[in-house]
């Protein structure tokens, strides 16, 4: 039978990964904060033009069906 590998609850497995964690955040490039605003309002107007976009939709199809249906 294989060895057991020993259990993520030892002190020193904790620390090492704890440490490699803290090791990745610190690569990490956070961005501007006028990066940020210009991202954040892109991001809601494209939401808000969808939303356009599929109610727009939604009533062409009701009108459609209406026309259909009767």
């Amino acid at each position: 039978m294989a060895k057991k590998e020993e259990t993520s609850s030892s002190p020193a497995l904790k620390r090492s990964w704890f440490q490699e964690l803290k090791g990745e955040f610190n690569k990490i490039t956070w961005p501007t904060k006028e990066r940020l605003k210009k991202e954040s309002v892109l991001v809601i107007v494209a939401s808000v033009v969808l939303g356009f976009l599929i109610a727009g939709v939604d009533f062409l199809l009701k009108i459609g069906l209406t026309y259909i249906i009767q």
